[in-house]
């Protein structure tokens, strides 16, 4: 699932394989970007902002794309079969000399100005992995709706740019808080901004997304994605429930012993998976 760490992995790979070539190539598969050509502009940079990816090209102008759940970006040599998916799935090719790059299940896409970038992503708060990270901004956005439930605050890219539903579901485990606390009762709310920095940027150069201690791949997440399974910390099933707006509700984990429900309870009927082996 793309998340900050994997969007600013994107960017990097992008940015070496397209920075300083002419494009020989360009191939835009949406409607209204179907007649746009950006052969022999040169790519001059690609640079992430939260889940956002923006590809700079000479000339002012800004290739704007996003992944959301499933979008991908593949990187491939000129001879190279391309293997991100079925051809009715690519939304863009961009390629140079030496370099293809194919943008696989872009649910955005769009040609900007560069001046204009702030239309597509000036709504978001600072960005964890960004040169513009703000600790102090970004708590003070987290904490400026006080009965807002702790998970859909993080979540919401306008306080901070670059969580995803799994660091959602991990920070809030390590914060030892349940995903429906208000974020104003968090005891040190400051924590929160701390530990999702120094997760996303431990993880921003692994292919493997890690938020325990351990190696070991059935070990990599406290809590998401292990609905049932006992907590590694205390051996309560995790339990998973849905939060967030209606149409937007995403599939929360947490343990009910080290996130306590009293200090924010999760609606009724969402009650633990079978528990089966780890």
């Amino acid at each position: 699932m793309p998340e900050g760490d994997t969007v600013w992995r994107t960017a990097r790979r992008l940015h070496e394989a397209l920075a300083g070539k002419p494009l020989t190539r360009s191939d835009l598969r949406v409607p209204k970007l179907a007649t746009t050509d950006l052969s022999g502009r040169t790519v001059l940079e690609v640079v992430p902002r939260g889940k956002h990816l923006l590809t700079r090209v000479e000339g002012g102008l800004t290739l704007h794309s996003h992944l959301r759940m499933d979008g991908a970006w593949k990187i491939y040599a000129p001879a190279e079969r391309w293997r991100g998916g079925p051809a009715h799935q690519i939304r863009a090719v961009l390629a140079t000399a030496d370099r293809t790059a194919v943008g696989y299940r872009l649910p955005v896409l769009e040609l900007l100005h560069t001046a204009d970038e702030g239309d597509a992503v000036g709504h978001l708060g600072p960005d964890l992995l960004g040169p513009d990270w703000d600790p102090a901004e970004a708590l003070r956005r987290l904490l400026a709706d006080s009965d807002r439930p702790l998970g859909e605050a993080l979540l919401d890219q306008r306080n901070l740019a670059g969580i995803g539903n799994v660091f959602k579901c991990e920070l809030c485990f390590l914060l030892r808080a349940s995903p429906w606390l208000p974020i104003g009762r968090l005891p040190t709310p400051e924590r929160a901004t701390t530990l999702a920095k120094k997760l996303l940027e431990a993880n921003k150069d692994r292919l493997a997304r890690v938020t325990t201690p351990s190696a070991r791949p059935d070990r990599r997440q406290w809590v998401y994605g292990r609905a049932g399974r006992p907590c590694f910390r205390c051996g309560t099933p995790i339990r998973t429930g849905e939060q967030g707006p209606p149409t937007q509700e995403r599939v929360t984990y947490w343990c009910p012993t080290c996130q306590p429900e009293e200090d924010g309870t999760a609606p009724e009927g969402h009650k633990a998976a079978p528990q089966h082996g780890v």
